[in-house]
């Protein structure tokens, strides 16, 4: 299987020289043990590789996880540590000890229960990078890649690192989604990789978290949610589409969280914005994953078909996003909706200043399409240029305050 270089690499080895312990997080098989497999290789690091999906190992860490470390010294790579979170009071222990930096390599499928147990015992000796499935600059760009900003300049950089690519190939990229497998030629069907996918994560990691829920039922919520992707969260109506009461929903959803097939982008607003919606939206880390369960059957068909601007909001937001947190940064963004119906679909706050972003299916923009910008104006944070995210071929300006870039370019 073809290795693709991920943009996290050179964040993870500056946290190797700087902490003890390294978290790697994320959804199942986006590449987390296979990305510090390669960064030991490539530096000549001496680690040893223990998955705790061997039950034998996953018993002995529980078990007596003093001697699972003295059988397995650091520096060591440990594979899904969630099955395993006693390891953490002995890595404490250690560490304390006089545990050198890059002493335990992790990784783990449950990220906000990984980030609690991790927290609650090593404290300010590890570092926590969330990674999630290929971003476009990973699989279409060149050099290196900074987040995503609304700045001359950045433009500027970013049409230099990335492939053009049209309207047709957009959704191609879209329709395939981002999995490693699947982008590096290991996996070359679709339905069969995605099918066994879901069943996979409903099995190990969903039955881990809820018990014994049937199957078919979650799968029918799991439809139902990438079904209202880049909508505002509404339990009630997933419930009524499942069958289920919407508190059990609401657990549901959860999960999808915590596991790291979801994301929610929740609304801005301040003291004088007091007309905004309070519910967020919901988005897939991989947009691959939506298709598979909403059923499409090619790109083009999703390209035409009633979700198409749903599909490209997702993979917009999802990709800048990714930008964000392969640099180890927080993704500080947000969308806005007013009781008027004033929307803008992204609100991106940098440097004392947000900048609004619009997302569009068209190759040609307008102005009319950035109306809603100026609502902003009334925040007491000053806003500052705004973008047109679209299917045009190159990047440009609608006003001083207004730019086009096109969906490649993210």
């Amino acid at each position: 299987m073809r290795y693709i270089k991920r943009d996290m690499e050179a964040l993870v080895v500056q946290t190797a020289y700087e902490y003890p312990a390294i978290l790697v997080t994320g959804p199942r098989q986006v590449g987390k043990t296979t990305m510090l497999e390669h960064i030991i290789e490539q530096h000549d690091l001496p680690h040893e590789k223990v998955t705790l999906d061997d039950l034998s190992s996953r018993s002995l860490a529980k078990n007596d996880p003093a001697m699972f470390f003295q059988l397995h010294r650091p520096p060591v790579l440990i594979d899904e540590v969630q099955y395993a979170p006693e390891l953490f009071v002995e890595m404490k222990k250690m560490i304390d000890a006089g545990a050198e930096p890059g002493s335990f390599w992790l990784t783990g499928s449950q990220q906000f229960r990984l980030m609690e147990l991790s927290g609650e015992s090593l404290a300010g000796r590890i570092a926590v990078l969330p990674l999630s499935s290929l971003s476009q600059h990973e699989l279409h760009g060149t050099g290196s890649d900074v987040p995503f900003s609304v700045q001359v300049e950045a433009l500027r950089h970013r049409e230099d690192r990335f492939a053009p690519a049209d309207t047709k190939e957009m959704f191609a990229r879209m329709y395939q989604g981002a999995m490693p497998a699947v982008n590096s030629g290991a996996r070359s069907n679709l339905a069969v990789f995605y099918s066994s996918y879901v069943q996979t994560y409903i099995e190990r990691d969903v039955r881990r978290l809820l018990g014994n829920v049937d199957a078919l039922t979650f799968l029918s919520f799991m439809t139902s949610v990438a079904a209202r992707c880049s909508q505002m969260v509404n339990a009630q109506s997933i419930a009524d589409d499942v069958g289920e009461r919407s508190e059990k929903v609401k657990a549901w959803l959860g999960v999808l969280e915590k596991s790291g097939i979801i994301f929610y982008l929740h609304p801005y607003s301040n003291n004088q914005l007091k007309r905004t919606v309070k519910a967020p939206k919901l988005y897939f880390h991989d947009c691959g994953l939506v298709a598979y369960l909403t059923k499409w059957t090619s790109a083009e068909t999703m390209e035409a078909g009633a979700m198409g601007g749903a599909f490209m909001e997702n993979y917009v937001v999802s990709e800048i996003r990714k930008g964000y947190t392969n640099a180890g940064l927080d993704a500080p963004f947000y969308y806005y909706r007013d009781r008027d119906a004033q929307e803008i679909d992204l609100v991106l706050e940098s440097d004392g200043e947000l900048h609004p972003l619009e997302i569009k299916k068209t190759a040609s923009p307008n102005a009319g399409m950035a109306h809603a910008f100026k609502v902003l104006d009334k925040a007491t944070v000053p806003r500052g240029a705004g973008a047109i995210i679209c299917m045009c071929e190159s990047w440009g300006a609608l006003d001083s305050k207004t730019f086009i870039v096109p969906a490649w370019m993210l």
